[in-house]
């Protein structure tokens, strides 16, 4: 199966990340220059030493204003210099000047709060726009005291010092670009702090914990270290050469790429398309050519019966990612711009004819896996009375591939570190909101290490124990894993546990909020809400805070039955379930063969049972790529974190980084 990950388009970014390289390493400057990091509308970070730092020419004298906070220091030899401001108490808005001999650069309206930084893969990029109850939540973003800086994507084998963003204001017009996980989790955080919140979105779908780990924490780990000694030793392609391979393997599959004039008439039913390649549908361009983002059409030739009624006809085509332009013998019939949105299309009467006809779609893919990628029975032609199935083979004709430089983030360890982390460093946080795992589920008992390494790399970078706070894998059949057959997700949703150990950290269970058939899950609000608890207690230690669900404390077998008491329950467990069936649990005896099992409350326990296993040993709940099922919960609403009480062989035992 191939599993969907999806990231919206990035900004023009690789000419603005050039330029600002190239003025921060040139030796004569008109005036200081800052990382774009730095800049009108920031939020800078309260109660704690706030690090302003950037260029000059060697040996300048630079003077940093913020309110009557003044801080002098001189240029190195190699034209850097850094001033460390006072703690300060939230508020704003104000000046951030920086001067020099040279000449002076003044930021406006930089609001003194919290900083979170967000970061991980396609669901911590999710934007607010794709988000559940969107256009309600959009309406009402009036906040103009949560703000975020974006970083555009970039990978680099060496540590970069700028990267391309900016800030940008909350507001109706520009809060659909944020992310939704950080914004919901800022939203919710306001109403208690009122305080300003920063957001430093830095993410990249599809991407593996390990290109956002330095290359000297990378080293240090004996299993990860042949990887970055392979991947150091390799003759890697200029972007140039990467580009020129993957046009020669479009050229391949299909010849020439077409000229716009000739692109224009792929909807046409006259188009010859005798030498178009073909592939089978539903199905990802990217099974054809690899890392492809960008335009490409699909077409299909369908006849119909002279005795079909040809009204009232709809055409589905499933889910595509990421936008369709739809045209059936020619003309427009519909288009869709959310990559997880179904398409059925409603055809003018009589469009269709006896005989045959014509469907093409022009597919836009932005970026992770691209086309129509629903289920086989999702494509269909209907009228009232008949239905034609669409699946199976369709030609396609690359059109337009995407400009941009063909970047692969996961290529080696720290493309992402080096480029889209390492030049926000030392910016003054709160804390880091991580979402990110399911690229490493293949990997889940390595993940036990990797992830704890990653966090504890970023906290020497930043050089502060600071908060983090990460979201378990909500539900998702990427496999059809269970305990029957070994669960890939189950085993990193409990390498995330595990990582719980590392002091300061928090994690928001989303079991229940997941989507089963979709690794997006557009319900982020109660994901913001869930880190905003965790925030609370962990870095704003707010007194009496509960903010996560039951987790198993210890377990006892009475003769057929497990008693399992669980912590954060003091208040009692409860279901939503009305006739108060609480399910998700498994029970196996010393054959290790795991059966479903009965389940039943009583205050801060749970008693499990089932027949088929008259001497339990284990418990697993929650244990299944897809265990959307669950419905334990604490009486303050927060899921109960999956677990297993065995130590049997897992099926992602020895699976390593490569």
């Amino acid at each position: 199966m191939v599993i969907h990950y999806s990231h919206r388009p990035a900004l023009p970014r690789l000419f603005c990340v050039y330029i600002a390289l190239l003025l921060l390493s040139v030796t004569t400057l008109a005036q200081p220059v800052l990382p774009s990091v730095f800049g009108s509308h920031m939020v800078l970070q309260r109660q704690k030493p706030v690090p302003i730092w950037g260029n000059a020419a060697p040996g300048e004298v630079v003077t940093v204003q913020l309110k009557e906070a003044v801080q002098t220091t001189t240029a190195t030899k190699t034209g850097r210099w850094q001033v460390n401001l006072p703690p300060m108490e939230a508020g704003g808005p104000f000046v951030l000047t920086v001067s020099s001999k040279s000449g002076t650069v003044s930021f406006t309206d930089v609001l003194i709060g919290e900083v979170w930084l967000c970061s991980g893969q396609s669901n911590m990029e999710w934007p607010v726009s794709a988000a559940k109850n969107s256009r309600a939540d959009i309406r009402t973003a009036t906040y103009p005291q949560i703000r975020q800086f974006s970083v555009a994507h970039t990978t680099a084998p060496q540590p970069m010092t700028n990267v391309a963003g900016s800030w940008a204001i909350c507001s109706p017009k520009t809060v659909g670009a944020f992310t939704a996980v950080g914004y919901y989790f800022a939203r919710d955080l306001l109403t208690d702090l009122n305080i300003p919140i920063g957001l430093l979105h830095t993410s990249w779908g599809g991407t593996h914990v390990e290109t956002w780990t330095s290359p000297q924490a990378i080293g240090s780990d004996a299993a990860l270290r042949p990887a970055q000694e392979r991947f150091r030793n390799r003759q890697l392609l200029s972007p140039e050469q990467k580009r020129a391979a993957f046009l020669a393997l479009i050229r391949q599959k299909q010849g020439d790429l077409p000229t716009p004039a000739l692109a224009s008439t792929f909807r046409q039913e006259n188009t010859n398309t005798a030498n178009w390649p073909v592939m089978s549908m539903p199905n990802y361009i990217e099974t054809q050519l690899p890392k492809f983002d960008g335009i490409f059409w699909a077409r299909k030739s369908i006849d119909i019966p002279a005795t079909f009624t040809l009204t009232g006809v709809t055409l589905s085509l499933g889910t595509i990612d990421d936008a369709d332009s739809t045209f059936v013998n020619g003309q427009f019939v519909g288009a869709t711009g959310t990559h997880n949105a179904h398409r059925t299309y409603s055809l003018p009467d009589n469009l269709l004819r006896p005989g045959p006809n014509l469907i093409a779609v022009r597919v836009r893919d932005y970026g992770g896996g691209g086309g129509l990628y629903g289920k086989p029975d999702d494509l269909a032609l209907a009228g009232s009375d008949w239905s034609v199935p669409l699946a199976g083979s369709w030609a396609y004709q690359v059109a337009e591939p995407d400009s941009r430089l063909v970047e692969d983030p996961n290529e080696g360890p720290s493309l992402l570190y080096n480029a889209m982390l390492n030049p926000l460093i030392p910016y003054a946080l709160r804390g880091v909101l991580w979402y990110q795992g399911e690229s490493n589920a293949g990997r889940a008992v390595q993940y036990r290490t990797s992830f704890p390494l990653m966090i504890t790399d970023w906290r020497n970078a930043w050089k502060e124990p600071f908060p983090f706070l990460f979201v378990q894998l909500a539900n998702f059949d990427a496999d059809g894993g269970n305990s029957q057959k070994g669960s890939a997700w189950a085993e990193l949703r409990e390498a995330q546990t595990m990582t719980l150990a590392l002091p300061n950290t928090g994690m928001a269970v989303t079991a229940d909020i997941g989507n089963g058939t979709d690794i997006h899950p557009t319900n982020k609000q109660d994901v913001g809400k869930r880190l905003a608890a965790e925030a609370r207690r962990v870095a704003y230690g707010q007194p009496g805070t509960l903010s996560v669900g039951p987790v198993l404390s210890q377990s006892v077998v009475v003769g057929p039955l497990v008693e399992l008491t669980l912590r954060n329950a003091d208040t009692g467990l409860m279901t939503p379930n009305k006739y108060g069936y609480v399910v998700g649990f498994e029970v196996a005896g010393s054959d290790q063969k795991f059966h479903y099992a009965k389940a039943s409350i009583q205050g801060n326990k749970v008693l499990i049972s089932s027949e088929l296993v008259p001497v339990p040993v284990a418990v697993r709940y929650g244990w299944a790529d897809d265990n959307g099922e669950v419905n334990l919960y604490n009486r303050a609403g927060f899921p109960a974190t999956p677990f297993r009480t065995d130590r049997w062989k897992t099926v992602t035992e020895g699976k390593t980084f490569e």
